[in-house]
């Protein structure tokens, strides 16, 4: 999940509004609080921190988040893949990673 997606759920999850949460953190007003909600912009480590703090979160949760949008190895599809399982239910995510075990395998021992 994108680091702005996160931060509207956890925004949400807390009843704050985008000047609630520019009022707790430090050189950022709503307009930029508003564009990280929106995954336009990314904070900086010490804003980071700040939202960290706002949402009763670990910042290393937070980062992660940011990490992940990040990380030049994974290819846009595995993105995609991984932002469709995190929509799925728990029952539907188990029977996806058999699937995916199973392509997996047969495919290993094809080789």
């Amino acid at each position: 999940m994108a680091l702005g997606k996160t931060l509207q759920l956890l925004a949400k999850a807390r009843g704050l509004s985008a000047t609630d949460i520019a009022t707790a953190i430090p050189r950022a007003g709503v307009a930029t609080v508003s564009a990280w909600l929106r995954g336009d912009k990314l904070p900086g480590m010490e804003q980071l921190e700040a939202l960290a703090k706002t949402f009763g979160v670990p910042a290393g949760a937070l980062l992660g988040e940011i990490a992940s949008t990040l990380d030049p190895a994974r290819t846009k599809g595995e993105h995609a893949l991984l932002a469709a399982y995190r929509e799925l239910t728990t029952k539907q995510q188990g029977a996806l990673l058999e699937v995916a075990r199973g392509m997996a395998d047969v495919r290993t021992k094809k080789k």
